[in-house]
């Protein structure tokens, strides 16, 4: 069921506002995955430079933006610096999509507006099939 993009509805700004707030919500469950689902550690040593050589969990963005790991290496699920880096590049990365994308914020107002209107229509039926 791929909508036609000519019929596609203009993103108002409330539309903007809940893509970000997915993406946000993506940034965050990427975060998790990052550090729960990771088997090798990103760091190998204690020199940057020999780590962008030689690991492939590890990059200039993390070097740039001093992400933090625990004493093994590994990416650490508890550091609020880590969740917010994660969930600012999704959010950013996100609306600069809507922004820039060919009909990418319209294509995301039509999933807005069909998803609400599905929460609308699951609510309803559950008041009129509603048993005591």
């Amino acid at each position: 069921m791929s909508p036609d993009l000519q019929t596609l509805p203009e993103a108002a700004t409330w539309h903007y506002v809940v893509a970000v707030g997915i993406f946000a919500i993506m940034g965050a469950i990427g975060h998790v995955v990052r550090a729960v689902f990771n088997i090798l550690p990103d760091r190998l040593s204690d020199r940057p430079m020999m780590d962008l050589a030689i690991s492939d969990g590890f990059s200039w963005h993390d070097l740039i933006f001093k992400t933090e790991y625990d004493e093994a290496g590994y990416y650490r699920l508890d550091s609020l610096h880590n969740l917010r880096l994660a969930v600012g590049w999704a959010m950013f990365s996100g609306f600069l999509i809507l922004l820039l994308g060919r009909d990418a914020s319209r294509l995301a107002a039509y999933f807005i507006d069909w998803g609400l209107a599905a929460l609308v229509d699951l609510f309803w039926y559950r008041v009129e099939t509603f048993t005591w």
